[in-house]
């Protein structure tokens, strides 16, 4: 049982569910104007969409799926997205 369940966590994969477009993150962002915003909408802009960003956290909270997916993980993992 072990063996299957380190498996079965070291082969889940993360996905989010339904679209959702640069202006909606704009919309979520427009009354947060800390570094950290600015940032990442910048980043976005460069990249030309989410698209990027959403491959990149949901890879990167596959580490955390053992111990947990938080907002403040999936908040550090946007920053350091927006930083890269």
């Amino acid at each position: 049982m072990r063996e299957l369940v380190r498996y079965l966590l070291d082969h889940a994969v993360i996905d989010f569910q339904g679209d959702i477009a640069i202006d909606q993150v704009r919309q979520f962002l427009r009354d947060d104007d800390t570094r950290e915003s600015r940032q990442l909408l910048s980043k976005l802009i460069e990249d030309k969409g989410v698209d990027d960003l959403l491959i990149t956290i949901a890879d990167c909270l596959k580490e955390y799926i053992r111990v947990g997916v938080t907002e403040e993980v999936l908040r550090d993992q946007l920053t350091v997205y927006s930083e890269s």
